[in-house]
């Protein structure tokens, strides 16, 4: 935790893939001093139907979930960094947004499984 979820419109993938994107923004947010880069996970979902009525054909959104006790000005610094990275990598996609949400301790819950030691 925090995650990362891209949500594009298929096929407005980036040239490259996501992997460069990935790597851009575990960087932004770990620049902010928001977040540990070992905490982060990303993922990217393609979207194959779609609808926008502003005229754009193509979108990228990313959600970013991350347990609440940040502050107003830090999930913003988060939010602008993370559009700079997407702007960058993804010039030809028209519509980019980002949305910073928090999520309640009392409410998420996960469970890692321990790796066995290596030997």
């Amino acid at each position: 935790m925090p995650h990362f979820v891209i949500e594009y419109s298929e096929p407005a993938a980036p040239s490259t893939g996501f992997s460069e994107v990935f790597e851009a923004l575990c960087e932004a947010a770990v620049g902010t001093g928001v977040m540990k880069r070992e905490d982060i996970k990303l993922r990217a979902v393609p979207y194959r139907d779609f609808q926008l009525n502003d005229g754009s054909e193509s979108f990228l959104h990313l959600t970013v979930s991350l347990l609440e006790g940040r502050t107003a000005d830090q999930k913003e610094a988060l939010g602008i960094a993370c559009r700079a990275v997407l702007v960058e990598h993804c010039p030809e996609i028209d519509a980019i947004s980002v949305d910073i949400r928090d999520m309640h301790p009392q409410a998420y819950k996960k469970r890692v499984k321990q790796k066995a030691p290596q030997s």
